[in-house]
């Protein structure tokens, strides 16, 4: 069966990183039967000449590309074979002046304006024309596989569309677009064309743009779907698979069997999901009632089931060599969000892209061994394609393999003598255990950092004006923003209303962020009551700087320490509140976070306090014999201040309350903020902000379901499996369910608790939580993590500059197996490396020369 390739190229102008409208000179300069024009200007396609082997295939792949990179290279510009560039804008496109495409122009309008789009075509030949017709309708359930093999367009306009293949849904927006249906014959094929030509929808039989193509006039078959691929060596693996699958089919229609007939709303549902997820996701599987299976599994899969035909044609040993790399190196996509990742830069983007189609058929060299034994998956942060560190990883991973076993052992047992020494623990129903911290960090780069500070004040801004009017005027219920059952929430304490009208009422913000397997940020929580870890946080810098000394420190390492005055500004330094003390109230040695509370006070220079410590003298809180007075008192304590009484029985809560009342002590944070933070709540952000603020969100949410709304919550109780349910004022990960880790009989449980009590629940989507490399004994293995951060209203609140994102965060860690990173559930911890903007791991310059 013979094998032939077209590859469409992308120009880039080396200096700006941008699509160069140059194929007219290049194409001057070049043979008319290998290359030729596209609709685009900054477009180059390549035509192999017909071969019957997969390295026969490769080597004329290169030899193509290698002319077309060195008449390029006259001009100042190269090459890269990507779906979309990751510069490129629809302003940049150009039209090749044909009639042809002028008629296109002039018919399609916008959709030919789309056009900055690059593809690889697979043709394979068959014995005939009627074959070819019938083969095509079989394939189409192998193809979505391939099509996220290929996947290369994650960046469209200048920014990640959230597809691995943002080509494949502009590219469906053409009237041929798709798979033909049921075709019996070549006659009917032409048949079918014609009267789509005499339509008028199509200007010829080039505008036939069906997912895989029968030729017009000869017995071949084209594979039109998938992404044009950097890497010479996936185009070869696509071509090995898809003559495959296309001999698998001839087999079944000699032998009379019928085809599986997958329906096409089935068939663009998987064309969809592989566009969607490539590599990193799920794809459906290619059966008659296709169901969501792991990306690596389907392709594994395909391979198993064409392994005959593959074996037959003298292929099956390349093609399972070249499905593993490219499984453990990711698709193109993959690889470009990991290079955005790191700076945050589009130009590091196309550097990547363009030395990539320069490089050999095999890709380029990793800059860093494989981490052998790791458990690589989509998602993990530190560890990349092949298994490599990433480059802020690097320095850390070749640090700990320089690590004996007793060497390791001996840092991990340093680590747990500091733990007990530093009385390190977190308490969980009564009982306090060893706050683990592992010993391998985790590194935020500058850019990211920079965006989750923007995307966190700006939500907090939005709280803190809800708060404010909900205490007040109460404008967002009037205007229909949210409904008059706000004020009826667990949450809500109608008395925190008496308070001053311009208190900031949640000087200190907590959020829980997780990262999706394709790197995106999600808030998961607020938390405005008592947000807790930061002395956590402190306490892993400290116990690596001591246990591990000499792990080199990156450049530009924020200090956690530095929140320590940010604290105490939020606490009272623009309060008007006269002078006086600030203090910290703790339940006591009995709170569960009774390490931080007095880590705290020490570091910050607080007061620490129990209910019994406190007076109210001269309409004053007091303290101590000498009735030290306390203008600030950052409130730590299990239940609302408001309902606090001492050993004695003294409801000492409420006449603190009331001092506050008459603006002589600030409360951090105030009581009531509950009507904020509660699950429910939380849905409701987005519109905060656009109300508050006329903003639109920085970051995005998880998205949730409020159980009390009945559209919703038939539609959980129908999904309960599928999704993570929690209570709506639930705290450290007590009542959460995740559906698919549950047995029957937890989801019918469930299922019946939501039922009588529907107001008291949410459900959330499942977030695949993005993994980090811990220690496990001697062995390293991935965990899932999310973040917990801190912003701290350092002014009145009035502007945007009153608030602060703390230069510390809390990295949580799940224990093995599990989504749940709470203390109270078992889960530890990592030092969280924060990196200060000027930081980087190396030096690239602006230019993509490669």
């Amino acid at each position: 069966m013979t094998l032939g390739a077209e590859e469409e190229l992308h120009l880039i102008d080396l200096e700006s990183g941008k699509l160069s409208a140059r194929a007219p000179q290049l194409l001057s300069r070049l043979p008319k039967g290998n290359y030729s024009a596209e609709i685009q200007r900054t477009t180059v396609e390549t035509n192999t000449t017909v071969t019957t082997t997969l390295d026969g295939l490769r080597t004329e792949l290169l030899r193509l590309r290698g002319d077309l990179i060195g008449a390029a290279a006259e001009f100042g510009l190269g090459v890269a074979a990507v779906g979309t560039a990751p510069h490129s804008e629809f302003a940049d496109f150009e039209l090749t002046t044909t009639g042809r495409y002028r008629r296109m122009q002039e018919q399609y309008r916008l959709l030919v304006d789309e056009q900055l789009i690059c593809g690889t075509q697979i043709h394979v030949g068959v014995a005939d024309r009627d074959m070819a017709v019938q083969i095509a309708q079989r394939v189409s359930r192998d193809i979505p596989i391939l099509l996220a093999l290929s996947a290369s367009s994650p960046f469209l306009n200048g920014h990640d569309t959230g597809y691995a293949s943002i080509r494949t849904t502009i590219w469906q927006r053409w009237p041929s677009a798709g798979a033909t249906g049921y075709l019996a014959s070549a006659a009917e094929y032409d048949e079918m064309l014609n009267d789509l030509i005499a339509s008028g929808v199509i200007a010829d039989a080039k505008m036939a743009y069906f997912d895989v193509r029968p030729s017009a006039h000869e017995p071949t078959l084209e594979l039109r779907v998938c992404d044009a691929c950097p890497i010479v060596d996936d185009a070869v693996l696509i071509a090995g698979l898809f003559r495959a699958s296309v001999r698998a089919a001839e087999l079944e229609i000699e032998d009379g069997r019928p085809p599986l007939g997958i329906r096409a709303p089935l068939h663009r549902a998987a064309m969809w999901q592989a566009a969607r997820g490539g590599l990193s996701g799920h794809l459906l599987d290619s059966t008659e009632h296709p169901r969501p299976v792991p990306a690596a599994q389907a392709v594994r899969g395909l391979i198993r089931r064409l392994r005959p035909q593959l074996e037959e044609l003298g292929d099956f040993d390349e093609v399972r060599r070249l499905a593993q790399t490219t499984l453990a190196c990711g698709n193109s996509a993959d690889r470009q969000r990991a290079a955005f990742a790191e700076r945050g830069s589009l130009t590091d983007v196309v550097e990547l892209v363009v030395a990539e189609t320069h490089g050999p058929a095999g890709g380029l060299e990793p800059a860093a061994s494989a981490l052998r034994g790791y458990r690589m998956r989509a998602g993990d942060e530190a560890v990349g394609p092949s298994a490599a560190p990433r480059p802020h990883y690097r320095e850390i991973v070749d640090f700990f393999r320089t690590l004996t076993p007793d060497a390791l052992a001996a840092r991990s047992g340093g680590r747990d003598a500091w733990t007990a020494d530093a009385q390190l623990d977190f308490g969980v129903g009564g009982e306090f255990t060893p706050f683990e911290i592992d010993l391998v960090p985790r590194v935020i780069s500058a850019f990211e950092w920079a965006e989750l500070g923007a995307g966190l004040t700006q939500r907090a801004r939005a709280i803190d004006a809800f708060l404010r009017d909900i205490y007040g005027e109460q404008k967002v219920i009037a205007d229909g923003v949210l409904p008059a059952s706000t004020v009826d929430g667990a949450g809500w304490r109608a008395e925190a209303a008496r308070l001053p009208h311009d208190t900031v009422r949640a000087p200190i913000m907590g959020f829980d962020l997780v990262r999706n397997e394709f790197g995106a940020w999600r808030v998961l929580e607020d938390n405005l009551r008592a947000p807790s870890g930061a002395a956590y946080a402190m306490a892993a810098r400290r116990l690596m700087d001591a246990v591990v000394p000499d792990l080199p420190r990156p450049d530009g390492l924020l200090d956690p320490h530095s929140a320590l005055s940010a604290l105490r500004q939020s606490l009272g330094g623009a309060k008007k509140t006269g002078l006086g003390a600030l203090a910290l109230l703790s339940s006591g040695a009995a709170s569960s976070a009774w390490f931080e509370h007095r880590r705290l006070a020490d570091d910050a220079g607080l007061l620490l306090v129990t209910a019994d410590d406190l007076d109210i003298h001269e309409g004053r809180v007091v303290t101590g014999e000498r009735r030290t007075v306390i203008r600030s008192l950052y409130v730590r304590i299990d239940p609302e201040l408001i309902d606090l009484r001492n050993n004695a029985g003294r409801s000492i809560g409420a006449e603190i309350f009331e001092v506050a009342v008459a603006g002589n002590v600030f409360l951090a944070n105030a009581p009531g903020n509950g009507v904020a933070d509660d699950k429910a709540m939380y849905c409701t952000v987005p519109d905060l902000i656009a109300y508050y603020l006329d903003e639109r969100p920085l970051l995005e949410s998880v998205p949730t379901y409020r159980t009390s709304d009945e559209a919703e919550r038939r539609s959980v109780l129908e999904r309960v499996g599928e999704l993570v349910t929690k209570p709506v004022d639930g705290e450290g990960g007590r009542g959460v369910l995740i559906g698919p880790s549950a047995t029957a009989a937890q989801i019918a449980e469930r299922r019946s608790e939501i039922a009588r009590e529907p107001a008291a629940w949410v459900a959330q989507e499942v977030v695949a939580l993005s993994s980090l490399p811990a220690y496990t004994g001697a062995t390293l293995e991935p965990r899932h993590v999310d973040l917990r951060a801190f912003v701290y209203v350092t002014g009145d609140g009035t502007g945007a500059g009153d608030f602060e994102i703390a230069d510390l965060a809390l990295t949580r860690v799940a224990p093995t197996g599990s989504l749940v990173v709470n203390s109270t559930q078992g889960g530890g911890a990592e030092d969280t490396w924060i990196l200060g903007p000027g930081s980087t791991p190396d030096e690239r310059t602006a230019s993509v020369r490669p």
